[in-house]
């Protein structure tokens, strides 16, 4: 459809109303206007929900059919034009630029288009790596994104109240953490365990830098994370300890490498694939906390088959779209006993004949993993 027949007949001025409910998830920024069934398009909202700063309010122009307008069939959403786009994958976003690579082979830098970004209200980033997308080549090597395709398997966490998609369209997650230097942080993992839980991803641990540490000190949080039947990786970048089977588990698969900064995952991407080179940075003297060496995802791929895509350090990961309710079944060893509290709206807090704590105080359930879920529960 022309933008002259877009305009004055498919544009709706309206005034939003404030609410209050939670937030819809929002991973696939186009997947509802995709999926529309033109015949109900009159029965959906005639509005969005936009954030605002205080008491301010915000109009907002809708594209879609007014009321009591005749069917007219085909959504009139992000029409694009399949015969000018090429189908391709985002490789990394820079800013407003997103590094593309087409079926076809070569790479180009696209914008995204204006529509796109005006849909992702709760979106830090429209688009993310990993992302499939149509995009419309212009001249040279530049193009623009006309659309992202529904995404599946993706990592992201809460960041500033919105929703930051780490990556997209991946099947596992590798949570690397190190021994020392930057100190074992399990509740870290923890968190990371809960979205691949909760966003269907398989989880992998990997701990590095053992080789500045006993082996066996970490036995007992290895066994623990292998009972719940998470596959534990001990591994070593510097002595090559471990390579061989982390290469194994990222063969021919589609992974997301996650964790804390400084922990060592581009060393350890480095050594089980040297053609990457990617760059690596020391981990501070002073504060033994990691410097930001990979500052935006970058998808490459691996030489023996598969691709990774290296995510930048973090030292916080808030959970995005959890809920209290929601957060017991993200915990595999909560399950069992969630069905036989007493209370069918019990927080395994501080009620009174609650199944799981009774577990945790029989030694059935962790005590480490049930604070874990504490602290997450209260939001901390």
């Amino acid at each position: 459809m022309s933008d002259k027949k877009r305009k004055g007949a498919g544009k709706i001025r309206t005034e939003f109303r404030k609410h209050y409910g939670s937030r819809p998830k929002a991973a696939d920024p186009t997947r509802e206007f995709l999926a529309a069934d033109p015949a109900d398009e009159n029965d959906g909202p005639a509005s969005e929900r936009v954030r605002a700063k205080g008491d301010s309010s915000r109009k907002r122009t809708v594209i879609g059919r007014p009321s009591g307008a005749p069917e007219s069939g085909a959504p009139i959403v992000l029409d694009v034009d399949e015969t000018q786009c090429l189908p391709g994958r985002v490789l990394r976003v820079h800013g407003l630029t997103s590094i593309v690579e087409s079926e076809r082979g070569p790479v180009f830098r696209c914008a995204t288009r204006r529509l796109l970004k005006t849909i992702a209200t709760d979106q830090r980033h429209v688009v993310a790596a990993g992302d499939l997308v149509r995009f419309r080549p212009e001249s040279g090597d530049t193009g623009v994104i006309e659309r992202i395709e529904p995404r599946r398997g993706v990592l992201c966490r809460e960041s500033r109240g919105r929703q930051h998609v780490l990556v997209a369209n991946v099947d596992q997650v590798v949570i690397v953490a190190s021994a020392a230097e930057p100190a074992l942080k399990p509740h870290l993992i923890d968190r990371f365990l809960v979205t691949a839980e909760h966003d269907g991803l398989r989880p992998l641990i990997c701990v590095n830098k053992v080789d500045l540490v006993d082996p066996a000190d970490l036995q007992p949080l290895v066994g623990v994370y292998s009972q719940l039947g998470y596959p534990t990786l001990l591994v070593s970048a510097t002595r090559g300890w471990g390579l061989d089977r982390l290469r194994r588990r990222l063969l021919d698969k589609a992974s997301a490498i996650a964790g804390q900064s400084g922990v060592g995952k581009s060393s350890l991407l480095n050594a089980i694939d040297p053609q990457l080179n990617l760059r690596v940075q020391a981990v501070s003297d002073e504060n033994q906390k990691g410097k930001h060496t990979t500052t935006a995802a970058q998808l490459v791929p691996l030489t023996g088959g598969g691709y990774v895509v290296d995510t930048p350090g973090i030292r916080q990961f808030q959970l995005w779209d959890v809920s209290p309710a929601e957060l017991a079944a993200c915990f595999p060893e909560l399950r069992p006993y969630v069905s036989h509290c007493r209370y069918p709206d019990c927080t395994h807090q501080h009620e009174d004949y609650c199944a799981v704590k009774d577990a945790v105080a029989d030694g059935r359930i962790d005590l480490r993993r049930y604070e874990s879920f504490c602290h997450l529960f209260s939001g901390e």
